[in-house]
């Protein structure tokens, strides 16, 4: 019966009131068309309204158009908290902390390149390992580990991996400060040993693109976009590292929470004062696999230029466009009442999305906006959208992807992996992964349409849709 409290606010919003339940701080909105609305599971929409009882948290809770059912709060989640006494919860950041995406830019049209596409694919398979728990063969020490979870990006450039220009087109320019490799234990480090520059499994992917269509000229100029270009899109995150990170505090916290006055309708959302030792704790363990997880993506990117060197020749270049996050928390700073303050933005499957001339996005980029990489499921189309003004109302966030609809254990259920390696193959698209389960648990029939789901944050005035990128080929994460 929860769908039918939400009140439609337009046609691209709803709300459900602070009335529905005597435990909501603040009202819970969701951007969804009817249709979007009508097909989210109600858990998602359950955890959506749990959200709100969170102390210290702002304005409202708010659901994306790709929300769906996760650890505590939904993923496709925001939530802003009062600074500094408000909470921080490893449940609203997620396992995967700071799974994104990256976008490599060629200089080649797909005409150019048809011919080399399977080579690239079979090739940058080799070079970047993909699967759980599936890692390279050189594994670094703990001290290497450390300077990687406190260094990120930066780091790794400093050590001849990459261009200055891969550091300022990364968020946050690939490290946060406040990581702290002393908050991160042995058993998530030696889990990241082995899995710096590595896929993982799930819906994470390295894909070649191409660019379908141009929709704001202006805009994809200044990103360096053009029609029927090829490009490379990565999708992953702190892979084992992270995960550990999650479920090691999680576990702390469980415990304690209590004894700070919080009560909570579902122990799953889990949290703390941010400025409780506890809560400072998390967040510098946080950073730290977000360091992790933007210099997995780094080096990945690394892998990849190499692999197209070695098809295409030494003078192939790929130019990264932009790095974001998509499950992360960060003190930000925005305005209520016509006041700027500081809040602690949870996004759990939810993007970034700063308007034109704000401080923290590339000064090559700075005049028309953050850039936004949605990726699609396997096989389908993925977006670059830029940030708005308007998006101020949802925290400067959009979603992350198409958001799935079906569990992975009931799409292996409706397809096999081969039947989707067929349905891609016959629209000329090239699939590597070595497990064939893997790929049907990423069906596209498992996920929402992400064109619909775009259309919602880009209707919504969230955003505005730059470009489209149809699949070419998609090396897979199992």
């Amino acid at each position: 019966m929860i769908k039918e409290r939400f009140i439609k606010i337009n046609d691209w919003l709803w709300e459900i009131p602070k009335s529905f339940r005597h435990d909501m701080r603040v009202p819970a909105r969701i951007y969804a068309s009817e249709k979007l609305l009508r097909e989210t599971e109600d858990e998602a929409l359950i955890q959506l309204v749990n959200t709100t009882t969170m102390p210290g948290i702002v304005k409202y809770a708010i659901a994306m158009p790709d929300i769906h059912s996760g650890y505590g709060p939904p993923i496709g989640g925001v939530g802003a908290m009062k600074y500094p006494d408000g909470v921080i919860s490893p449940g609203f950041v997620g396992y995967d902390e700071n799974c994104g995406c990256r976008l490599l830019l060629s200089d080649y049209k797909e005409e150019e390149i048809k011919r080399y596409l399977d080579e690239l694919a079979t090739e940058i398979q080799k070079e970047v390992p993909s699967g759980l728990g599936r890692g390279r063969a050189i594994r670094l020490s703990i001290k290497q580990i450390n300077r990687i979870l406190e260094g990120g990006v930066p780091y790794l450039v400093e050590k001849g991996y990459g261009e200055k220009e891969d550091v300022e087109n990364c968020e946050h320019q690939g490290k946060m400060e406040m990581a702290d490799a002393s908050c991160v234990s042995e058993r998530a480090k030696n889990r990241g040993r082995d899995q710096v520059g590595t896929l993982g499994s799930g819906n994470h992917f390295c894909q070649l693109d191409k660019v379908e269509e141009i929709f704001d000229e202006e805009v994809a100029k200044i990103f360096g976009l053009f029609k029927d270009q090829v490009v490379v899109m990565i999708h992953t995150g702190s892979r084992g590292l992270g995960h550990q990170n999650c479920t090691d505090y999680l576990r702390k916290l469980m415990p304690i929470y209590p004894k700070y006055g919080i009560k909570l309708p579902d122990r799953e959302l889990c949290c703390v004062p941010f400025n409780s030792p506890e809560g400072q704790r998390f967040f510098k363990a946080m950073s730290a696999a977000c360091n992790f997880a933007w210099a997995n993506r780094h080096m990945i990117t690394y892998y990849v230029r190499k692999a197209w060197q070695s098809v295409l020749g030494k003078e192939a270049n790929l130019k990264l466009l932009y790095d974001v996050a998509h499950n992360i928390a960060k003190v930000e700073e925005h305005e209520i009442d016509g006041k700027k303050i500081k809040l602690i933005v949870h996004r759990k499957g939810a993007t970034r999305a700063f308007p034109p001339n704000h401080p923290e996005i590339p000064k090559n980029h700075r005049k028309v906006g953050q850039v936004i990489l949605v990726p699609g499921s396997m096989g389908t189309a993925s977006y670059v959208l830029v940030g708005t003004k308007k998006s101020k109302e949802a925290w400067y966030t959009v979603c992350h992807g198409a958001g799935r609809t079906m569990s992975r254990h009931a799409a292996v259920k409706q397809i096999s992996g081969q039947e989707v390696i067929n349905k891609l193959k016959s629209k000329g698209i090239i699939v590597r992964c070595y497990s064939m389960r893997g790929i049907a648990e990423e069906a596209p029939i498992a996920y929402k349409d992400v064109n619909n789901v775009v259309e919602v944050v880009h209707n919504a005035g969230l955003s505005k849709k730059v470009a489209k990128l149809k699949p070419l080929a998609v090396i897979k994460g199992e």
